[in-house]
């Protein structure tokens, strides 16, 4: 925005989203949601116009340039309307239902939001970016703004009607669908993502094309535990195809938020936290289902990646970086191969632009993205009359020397606050990274973003908070923050074998139950029961961008249960798995992440309890060879003999208690349904007996 200087701020300037402070010096005299914006709209008797988006989004920034800094648009809204704005990571409770009412009145959604809505938050105009004036086929700000003022004044009935229309259509959408569900929920989810797969490229349905990783963990595990080749074909395939599009950034590292076409090649260059997280964590179930390296390496790129460029010094994550820099889209990574020579050399550049398809004529707007679709590092080599690993040595380098010049680029806007739900995913894939890898740092970078979510978002009475930015924690922590966090302190149990973890996170499942759960229907609200009361209550289970609450519910309380042997865990689990079988069944590939519960569910489960001393050689071996076997279906819990730790362990799992090392050796113990094998010291043993229960018969 120009002219900040010459300009008073509004009421945003005193908030600490990002999103927000980017609106504080436009001319609409902006409320942040709150009881003052309602107050003053029942006073004057005025319409809320409620416009929700985030930092990062590229249409938002094309709507404040053209419309709310625009100050014709800002003395109608100033003059006819309340403005309120919302950052939706901050309250995303508040954009589900929004949404759902745009999507109800519309049959589209996205962002920015439009929301015209009664000073009492009833919707009766919904949209998402509008022109200041009418083109690309939508109507202009300024007609909609002036028109809705005409029938606000003149026909308040017609208002009303809508508004309890609209809110008529959409509540039965925030209502679950209970019922059961068994394996062939599983079998029909695996048909659908192959009637919809694309064999040549990857992934599923037309562009535009998301990574979605759920859906390629779901397909890993399926095709482990059901021996469907295919269903880890389709997995591996995506995953190849992604990470040499121009979705990856083969510079710098991370994946961007979406692919525009068929290829992966054109991105929507925004990165977030989560779908790197996610991603991640993909990579590294796709290591473990095939031993394949690269996809390690990865992982590895992306967690490089996060700790360079999304890592507060204090531990916590990052939230996105922007798609735009300078104000275009894509700036900051798209390349000429005159750029590149003049940083490599005539030889070098040349060499690097014909690998990377850097071209005269370019991919996106007259230049290119970098990106590997029609080539391999193999192929190049054989052209050029080098082994694979020379070739790669030349191109790390350049590389390196690449990404040195792109620092000198103005970067795109980064969004620094800090989500537990998103920092949460982060550390679930880094204490997975830990365990794949058998790499302690990654475990301990893990370690220290928990550590920084209790310390800054955790209040006395251990109710969790939602964003933390500039010192501050704010928003109760919502049903994601909770369920995600339970699974990151289970992934960080079965990485480091540190109780601490295992008992926080049957701490924060209880809470979690306890502040979510619905009495009457089953399944998790979205909100707690102590949080602001809005117009609907959502219960979301759809598995989209990120895996619903839900669903990760579901999943960790399976786990949970599994490496507990705690019976009413069990019965939550069957429970939170009935509350939702309606909806799962109806469409069971869009609930990718449920299926990975249910799959944990009907499975047979398989505890490996090592008993054995804290960090002695022997206990090490043990696991490590249960670590070996690609078992989801398989929880390991460590038994550390002789120490203060074992009663605690065999408090949280009491059916470890009489499990004792054999012969003063590290011992383990296979269990099936807490059906327990003679014990044995030999971890050949464990690895050979593990394989053979890790695919379950149909």
């Amino acid at each position: 925005m120009s002219g900040q200087a010459e300009r008073k701020p509004n009421r945003l300037i005193h908030e600490k989203s990002p999103y927000l402070l980017q609106h504080a010096y436009n001319p609409v005299n902006w409320y942040p949601w709150g009881d003052e914006a309602f107050e003053k709209a029942k006073r004057e008797d005025k319409p809320i116009f409620l416009s929700i988006g985030y930092s990062t989004c590229h249409w938002c920034h094309v709507m404040e340039r053209e419309s709310f800094d625009d100050e014709e648009v800002a003395a109608i809204l100033n003059r006819d309307f309340v403005a309120i704005k919302v950052d939706r990571e901050e309250r995303p409770d508040i954009d589900q239902i929004y949404m759902m009412v745009c999507q109800a009145m519309t049959g589209h959604g996205g962002w920015p939001l439009t929301i015209i809505m009664t000073p009492d938050k009833k919707p009766f105009f919904a949209g998402t970016y509008f022109p200041k004036r009418g083109r690309y086929g939508r109507p202009g700000l300024l007609d909609i703004l002036e028109r809705i003022a005409e029938v606000w004044k003149h026909d308040r009935t017609r208002i009303d009607r809508v508004s309890q229309n609209v809110l008529d259509a959409v509540q039965p959408h925030f209502q679950n669908r209970p019922g059961e569900l068994d394996a062939a929920v599983l079998d029909e989810a695996y048909r659908q993502f192959a009637e919809r797969f694309d064999a040549q490229y990857g992934g599923f349905g037309p562009p535009p094309k998301f990574p979605t990783p759920h859906n390629l963990i779901f397909l890993l595990r399926y095709g482990r535990l059901t021996g469907n080749a295919h269903a880890t074909a389709m997995a591996t395939k995506t995953l190849d195809a992604m990470h040499r599009g121009g979705i990856y950034d083969h510079i710098g590292f991370g994946f961007a938020r979406y692919s525009t076409d068929r290829e992966w090649l054109v991105p929507h260059f925004e990165k977030m936290l989560y779908d790197n997280a996610l991603l991640a964590y993909a990579y590294l179930e796709a290591y473990e289902a095939t031993g394949e390296a690269w996809y390690a390496r990865v992982a590895r790129e992306i967690f490089a990646y996060v700790e360079r460029e999304m890592t507060d010094p204090g531990g916590g994550f990052y939230s996105a970086q922007d798609a735009d820099s300078e104000g275009v889209e894509g700036k900051f990574y798209v390349w000429t191969p005159e750029e590149v020579k003049a940083v490599l050399g005539a030889e070098e550049g040349a060499l690097f632009c014909d690998v990377y398809d850097i071209t005269p004529g370019g991919n996106f707007e007259g230049k290119s993205i970098p990106n590997l679709i029609h080539t391999s590092l193999e192929s190049a080599a054989r052209r050029y009359g080098m082994t694979t690993e020379e070739m790669e040595k030349r191109l790390e380098a350049m590389r390196q020397r690449l990404f040195a010049a792109r620092a000198q680029r103005v970067p795109p806007h980064k969004d620094d606050k800090i989500l537990t739900a998103w920092c949460a995913l982060m550390i679930a894939a880094l204490a997975k990274g830990a365990k794949v890898l058998d790499e302690p740092a990654l475990a301990d970078r893990a370690k220290q973003a928990a550590s920084f979510l209790f310390a800054k978002l955790r209040r006395r009475d251990g109710r969790l908070l939602a964003r933390y930015r500039d010192g501050e924690a704010a928003h109760l922590a919502y049903l994601d923050d909770y369920a995600f966090l339970v699974w990151a302190l289970l992934e960080l149990y079965e990485a480091t074998f540190e109780v601490r973890f295992l008992r926080d996170a049957l701490e924060l499942a209880r809470q979690m139950f306890d502040l979510f759960w619905d009495d009457q229907d089953g399944g998790l609200f979205f909100t707690g029961r102590d949080a602001e009361a809005l117009i609907a209550r959502p219960k979301e289970v759809y598995d989209g961008a990120t895996p619903s609450g839900n669903s990760v519910a579901a999943y960790t309380l399976v786990r949970l249960a599994q490496l507990t042997g705690d019976e009413a865990l069990r019965r939550q689990a069957d429970a939170q798995l009935q509350a939702f079988a309606g909806d799962v069944r109806a469409h069971p590939s869009a609930h990718a992440f449920f299926l990975l519960a249910l799959l944990a569910d009907v499975a047979p489960s398989v505890q490996v309890v090592v008993v054995g001393r804290t960090g002695a050689p022997d206990t090490e071996a043990m696991w490590r060879a249960a670590r070996k076997v690609y078992a989801p279906q398989a929880v390991i819990l460590l038994v550390p003999e002789g120490e203060e730790a074992r009663a605690e362990v065999e408090a949280l799992a009491p059916f470890v208690a009489g499990m004792r090392m054999v012969d003063g050796k590290a011992t383990a113990y296979l269990c099936r349904h807490f059906a327990c094998q003679a014990p044995t010291t030999d971890p050949e043993e464990v690895a050979r007996e593990l394989s053979q229960v890790a695919i379950a018969s149909d």
